[in-house]
């Protein structure tokens, strides 16, 4: 007998994800997105990863997670450390993944009540 919830209370949930889209809550985003651990998905505005600035950690780091969980699209690519400068600074930690390790990752995380954020690029 189970008696572990499937899906943490009042918190966000990633059911499905694809090279194209991710269901957050049962609801489909086909742009990048921040999932927060709790509260309202937000777009992320971005498309492309040559396209990553600061003020797109600077967006993160408002937000105030403990862990970000960076999904760098449909392979492993990694984000030059002065553009998550604000992060480090703010000891929050920071892991990048391919996107469906970061979803997997985030949902743990989050079922576990951390304070986790994922920070998920889709590209075009």
């Amino acid at each position: 007998m189970k008696f572990q919830l499937d899906e943490p209370q009042g918190g966000n949930t990633i059911h499905r994800h694809d090279t194209r889209s991710v269901w957050v809550n049962g609801t489909e985003h086909r742009n990048s997105l921040l999932v927060p651990w709790q509260g309202t998905v937000e777009d992320w505005r971005l498309t492309r990863f040559e396209d990553l600035t600061e003020a797109h950690f600077e967006r993160i780091r408002a937000l105030k997670p403990e862990l970000v969980i960076f999904g760098s699209g449909s392979r492993i690519r990694f984000a030059r450390p002065q553009l998550y400068r604000a992060l480090i600074e703010a000891r929050i930690g920071m892991e990048t993944m391919d996107i469906g390790a970061a979803c997997r990752t985030y949902n743990v995380l989050a079922s576990e009540g951390r304070a986790v954020l994922a920070a998920l690029l889709i590209e075009d």
